[in-house]
């Protein structure tokens, strides 16, 4: 296996201490495991390639790869979120950048890096183009205490991963302003319709977000604190920021661009995503969050 990133300098250490002391200091790189600064060295024969950047930055580094590829390569991401100036999901990007005859995967959580560098048991979802890619790779991922399970529904596991994401950052405010666990169980439970509204309006199935990167993903987002987009609500809620909460965070924090993006795809779709509506509004408007539950709790009563 070979591992490049952007950064040479952060590259160099984990090569000589064999661990990302910045972001997962206690798991061992694993003996098999090569640092490769050159991107050209490091894709050169290689099948499967996986993908881990925000999603802002997922279509500058396929443009990167692109004429480094092998013809008969693979590519998969772990990027979450729509492209903010197109309101693309990934799997649009890939094609529009590598066309459509690749195999391409998307893997999703529910997973927290910490607890899986840590060994402890895992499941996650795979969701690929091509059914013999997801398999291969969920075959070279699970071990004693890893599960991957497969699915052909990327739209829906890109639609979970980023609006998650969003609802996150409005569990994180909720519990920083006191409301409670009614006020968070609410708010995960309705927030599962809207991202289940979304995802279908896009064409995913319905299934898919009562699965591990629907419902699964957004529980365990909303309500540990290992979540970075729970950690900036938390953060607004105290007062913060979004830049000194992005600061005191030391991590992209992907719910912020997601609700901007989120927003847009829905008014484009015409799907009502009332809870993510607020949260936007908190973040680029200004709102303040006790007048926002204010308008959510003020809205005309209807079926479930």
């Amino acid at each position: 296996m070979h591992l490049w990133g952007r950064d040479p300098a952060q590259l160099e250490q984990m090569a000589a201490s064999r661990v990302n002391n910045r972001y997962l200091p206690d798991a061992d790189f694993p003996s098999n495991l090569h640092i490769e600064p050159d991107l050209d060295k490091c894709l050169d024969g290689i099948t499967d390639i996986l993908i881990s950047v925000p999603s802002h930055g997922l279509r500058e580094i396929l443009l990167q790869v692109k004429p480094l590829l092998d013809s008969q390569a693979r590519i998969s991401w772990a990027t979450k979120g729509f492209e903010l100036k197109t309101g693309k999901l990934p799997h649009q990007v890939a094609s529009e950048i590598l066309g459509d005859d690749r195999p391409m995967a998307v893997l999703s959580g529910p997973t927290f890096a910490k607890e899986v560098g840590a060994g402890l048991p895992t499941a996650m979802t795979i969701a690929a183009s091509d059914a013999d890619f997801a398999s291969d790779l969920a075959a070279g991922l699970s071990d004693e205490s890893f599960r991957a399970y497969t699915s052909d529904d990327m739209i829906g596991v890109e639609v979970g991963g980023a609006v998650k994401n969003v609802l996150a950052i409005g569990a994180g405010l909720s519990d920083g302003l006191g409301f409670g666990a009614n006020t968070r169980i609410a708010l995960i439970n309705r927030g599962l319709v809207e991202m289940t509204r979304l995802g279908v309006a896009l064409g995913a199935k319905q299934d898919t977000f009562m699965g591990l990167a629907g419902m699964g993903d957004l529980v365990l987002t909303c309500t540990d604190n290992l979540s970075r987009n729970r950690r900036m609500g938390l953060a607004l809620a105290s007062g913060m920021s979004i830049e000194e909460a992005q600061e005191e965070i030391q991590q992209v924090v992907e719910g912020v661009l997601a609700a901007k993006a989120v927003k847009e795809v829905a008014d484009r779709l015409d799907v009502d995503m009332p809870i993510c509506l607020q949260i936007y509004r908190i973040l680029y408007e200004g709102v303040a969050p006790r007048e926002a539950v204010g308008a959510l709790m003020g809205r005309a009563l209807k079926p479930e």
